[in-house]
């Protein structure tokens, strides 16, 4: 996935997202999720047993996931694209 749209699918659904540190998905899920290394099996598995057992991180990644959600419609999409074609028409 190139863009990290199951990132934000799993936030839309209220899912703590544990994600590799790699391609976009760092600027889509922004401080709203922990990030591995996904060569260090070590990294990926202290991240998953902290969601797993740290029930207020995982209610405050929840709750951040679900505020990032709304910064990505495609309404915002649009108008950043007419933006730029704006933007390029008139220089």
């Amino acid at each position: 996935e190139g863009f990290g749209l199951p990132v934000l699918e799993a936030m839309a659904h209220g899912a703590p997202v544990v994600a590799s540190k790699t391609s976009a998905l760092p600027e889509v899920g922004g401080n709203a999720a922990l990030y591995i290394d996904p060569r260090d099996p070590k990294d990926i598995a202290e991240k998953v047993r902290q969601v797993a057992e740290d029930e207020p991180l995982r209610q405050w990644l929840i709750a951040k996931g679900l505020g990032r959600v709304p910064r990505f419609t495609w309404r915002r999409t649009a108008e950043a694209t007419l933006a730029v074609y704006n933007e390029v028409l008139t220089s």
